[in-house]
């Protein structure tokens, strides 16, 4: 836990400091170490800052008043949002709004983790920054609201729309993969889904080199004009059948027999919330306007295999 009372404020502001909520989850992880190129990184945790109370998110970054604050919480969790929208809207939606309002009031940059969620999944190619979103499901409404909410706040912003984020820790997909291939004779996979897998590392380290073109010595310089929405996901496209193939693939000699895989439809785990069947991202504008772009998932990860598989 995070003693933010003990910052002075004025020495905050002088020292670059980048304010980190989420700092325990497998994006904040990277982010404390990737941007602390920019200035010294301050993670919260839950323990340190409850998003369903939007007084106690202003008056930390009140306190500490900070060059930077970042936000990688949110309840990402798809059918508990869908069971409980309220709180998905106030953790999702109305608490990074209070945090850009409160970013605003101190002069700082405004971060934010949103989500390729916010789409339908009707297209069949990636959705740029200009698509217009159409969530089909409570998680994707209240991101959107989210992303609606901080643009309002009028304060110098990037929002980061990412996809499938993965690490080889955690519940998500790539890393319950990498527990369970080992021994495994068949695996069964859901075929009917694609998107673009992103590696955590990578994306931090793309969010880091934004902040530095936002940011010069003690001050934000980010043009109104570059304010919004940016799409950092993994370039290419892949569905959870090509991810298990590419595991399978990274993992080698270390799995012994290789694995069949079997594909099945989503609709037969039942889940509780719809899922889009598409939604692959295009790096455009962070191209274009900053020269970043994310490597082909299929070698990210099997690098990360490589650099950080047991």
């Amino acid at each position: 836990m995070t003693d933010v009372t003990a910052i002075d404020a004025p020495t905050a502001r002088s020292g670059r400091v980048v304010l980190l909520f989420g700092g325990a989850g497998q994006v904040g992880r990277q982010l404390s170490l990737a941007l602390a190129r920019v200035g010294t990184v301050i993670p919260l945790t839950r323990a340190d800052a409850d998003l369903r109370n939007p007084d106690s998110l202003r008056a930390v970054i009140e306190r500490v008043r900070p060059l930077v604050v970042v936000n990688a919480a949110a309840l990402t969790n798809v059918d508990q949002a869908e069971r409980d929208p309220a709180l998905a809207n106030a953790v999702n939606a109305i608490a990074p709004g209070s945090m850009a309002d409160a970013a605003r009031r101190v002069g700082a940059l405004f971060v934010h983790y949103s989500t390729d969620y916010v789409f339908d999944g009707a297209m069949r190619v990636p959705y740029d920054e200009d698509a217009q979103p159409n969530p089909i499901n409570a998680y994707g409404r209240s991101k959107l609201a989210g992303e609606q909410r901080v643009a309002e706040a009028d304060v110098p912003h990037l929002i980061i729309r990412t996809s499938w984020v993965y690490s080889v820790t955690g519940a998500g997909f790539v890393a319950s993969l990498l527990r369970d291939l080992p021994g495994k004779q068949t695996v069964r996979i859901v075929a009917d889904q694609v998107g673009s897998p992103t590696w955590s590392r990578s994306l931090a380290n793309a969010t880091a080199t934004l902040v530095q073109a936002a940011v010069r010595d003690d001050e934000v310089v980010l043009n109104s004009s570059d304010w919004g929405v940016y799409h950092l996901g993994g370039s290419g496209e892949g569905s959870r059948i090509e991810i298990a193939e590419a595991a399978i693939d990274a993992l080698g000699s270390r799995l012994g027999e290789r694995p069949t895989i079997v594909p099945i439809s989503a609709s037969v785990f039942g889940a509780l919330a719809p899922r889009p069947h598409y939604s692959a991202l295009s790096n455009l504008r962070a191209g274009n306007r900053f020269g970043i772009s994310l490597q082909p998932w299929r070698a990210e990860l099997h690098r990360m295999v490589a650099e950080e598989y047991g």
